[in-house]
């Protein structure tokens, strides 16, 4: 799709090197041959003078969950009632104050469930339940009855508005359909007056279906009329859903007929303006959020997306979205896999590894380019924090292709980067340092990098941080439990001369032959290069560094040295409470791979 229409033909000659990129484009799309005949595009709506586009959301809209009605239904297998209530539970405790429990008179099952969670006081005194009913009478009485000693709630009503239905399910007139509307209404408030006692404060809700295919004054005059009959005022106010149940426009066009709306009902003071998108489009999220900055007060989703065909929106995307602009959602999302697992468990479906937020792999890096990015953010935000003298969790959150911090939806670092043959240096360094402390330097990043890369590329798949740090152990860390290598040192001693040399002298093991090495320098490194001359070890050093790996009175350092040994640049690593014990196991480290 594209935004512009394509230049005019002009005979100006085509610039040198090739046609032009419209040229280009028109070689290379053909025509799909598919039926598009058969379609025709959406209206847009006149309002010239749209302000949505210039506005931004500051605050959550109320919520509402209908993934007990329309989430529900949407399943091959409907939840049992022990799954419902599992499902409705966590509604409440992630803080949802409007949920949509069910279609009490579809059936037994739904009106048994609707009474159970009144009857056994499952339902926060500050939490508003919400029915769904058509509008013939029996099924007004029948959701009415189900909820008789409950608190608060709501009767939703709809009925279809739409041109299509109009013409080819009901063949009524506008009339008609607005006198359905009307008479609908009136038939919850008597049966609301009979039925509900004091106990209950109630309300009212009503849908024009599909509100995206009706033509918009028509879905005024019937809003309007609703409202005629149930007289919104303050303390008293009318929930108007508008929704597009089958999703036929861009977000755009979608929030230009809520502005539209908005700005024409009579009784907007009065009137909660709410949302339902669904996701026939892909753009079920944009939709909402684009709707919330034109006007409208209030969404309708799911968890995950859950619903009828492609899904209603995701409660969960829109939520997060808004904290991850610094909006707090007024939804708990602190714990996301504990709500995917239920949500699974309830619906009996899986959530995609790539789901926004959720997913398992959504702030998970494979690429060598992207992993280097994130751990040079993770380092950078560690030392803004240490410079303002605060904790990384005190200042803005800043860290590459992660838009918010794994940690404030309960997700570990551990899962953050993750090594396949597509991996470079940072993706690994990473794993080093949040799991063993290690801060390895650049180049000796890049020499374990490519070890890395020979395992996956002879292996395939994913290296795991646990394969990793193996790998490495037996690559750098010689020890007792994983002796290799020609010198293996049990202890050693440092003396400074009146001139401000060192000498060594250190107790090891050669060749598998106990022996003590003795070297004098201008530092103990430098003195234990000299000694190893003596076994005809020919070592020189290019580079090192050190760091502690906690803080304590038990500390251990970390000693890595770049060494030139025979024609070999090579890097060793030592670990040592004692720092000079340290350096000396991380030149024996580099020694002993020079000959392994």
């Amino acid at each position: 799709m594209t935004a512009v229409n394509p230049p005019a033909h002009t005979d100006a000659p085509a610039p040198v090197g090739g046609p032009t990129p419209v040229t280009r484009a028109k070689q290379l799309q053909k025509p799909s041959g598919m039926p598009v005949h058969k379609y025709r595009g959406y209206e847009a709506v006149d309002i010239a003078d749209r302000t949505w586009p210039d506005r931004r959301i500051t605050e959550a809209p109320r919520w509402l969950s209908t993934d007990l009605r329309d989430g529900n239904q949407a399943l091959i297998d409907p939840m049992s009632p022990a799954r419902k209530r599992e499902m409705f539970d966590l509604l409440v405790r992630m803080g949802y104050k409007e949920i949509e429990v069910g279609f009490p008179s579809s059936g037994e099952t739904d009106f048994a469930f609707v009474r159970s969670i009144i009857e056994e006081g499952a339902i926060p005194e500050d939490v508003t339940i919400s029915v769904l009913t058509q509008a013939r009478e029996e099924l007004i009485e029948r959701t009415v009855e189900s909820l008789r000693g409950a608190h608060r709630a709501t009767v939703h009503l709809y009925n279809a508005t739409a041109p299509t239905f109009r013409r080819v399910v009901f063949r009524g007139s506008k009339e008609e359909v607005k006198q359905i509307a009307v008479d609908g209404t009136r038939l919850v408030m008597e049966y609301a007056d009979k039925i509900l006692g004091d106990e209950t404060i109630f309300g009212y809700q009503y849908s024009p279906e599909i509100f995206t295919d009706t033509e918009l004054d028509f879905a005024l005059e019937v809003c309007e009329a609703v409202c005629d009959v149930w007289q919104p005022e303050e303390g008293r106010e009318i929930i108007l859903n508008l929704p597009a149940t089958v999703e036929r426009s861009t977000p755009s066009t979608h929030a230009d007929r809520f502005e539209w709306m908005s700005r024409n009902l009579t009784r907007r003071a009065h009137v909660c303006l709410s949302v339902h998108p669904h996701n026939d489009r892909g753009t079920a999220v944009a939709a909402a959020e684009l709707a919330i900055m034109a006007g409208a007060d209030r969404i309708e989703g799911c968890l995950f997306g859950q619903g009828e065909r492609t899904g209603n929106v995701d409660l969960v995307t829109l939520g997060m979205n808004l904290f991850s602009q610094g909006v707090d959602p007024q939804i708990d999302f602190s714990q996301i896999d504990e709500i995917r697992r239920t949500s699974e468990y309830c619906n009996q479906m899986e959530v995609h590894p790539r789901h926004p937020y959720a997913g398992d792999l959504v702030y998970t890096a494979f690429s060598g380019s992207h992993q280097d990015a994130i751990k040079k953010g993770f380092d950078a935000m560690e030392a803004d924090a240490a410079a303002r003298g605060v904790t990384v969790d005190d200042i803005e959150w800043a860290v590459p292709y992660l838009p918010i911090d794994p940690k404030d939806v309960g997700r570990s670092y551990e899962a953050v980067i993750r090594v396949n043959s597509q991996s470079g240096k940072g993706g690994i360094a990473y794993v080093l340092k949040n799991d063993h402390k290690l801060d390895l330097p650049r180049r000796m990043q890049i020499e374990f990098s490519r070890i890395i890369q020979a395992k996956t590329d002879a292996e395939g798949g994913e290296v795991t941080p646990t394969q990793i740090w193996s790998t490495f152990r037996d690559e750098y860390l010689p020890s007792p439990e994983n002796a290799w290598g020609r010198v293996q040192i049990r202890s050693g001693q440092t003396t400074t001369g009146s001139d401000g040399r060192d000498t060594i002298t250190v107790e090891a093991t050669v060749d598998g032959s106990d022996t003590v090495l003795t070297g004098t320098g201008n530092g103990p490194i430098s003195a234990f290069f000299e000694a190893l001359q003596a076994v005809g070890i020919d070592a020189r050093l290019l580079d090192y560094t050190e760091h502690t790996m906690s803080e304590g009175a038990s500390a251990q350092a970390a000693s890595y040295i770049e060494c030139v040994i025979g024609d070999k640049v090579l890097w060793g690593i030592g670990i040592d409470a004692n720092t000079t014990r340290a350096s000396l196991k991380a030149v024996v480290s580099a020694v002993n791979r020079a000959t392994r």
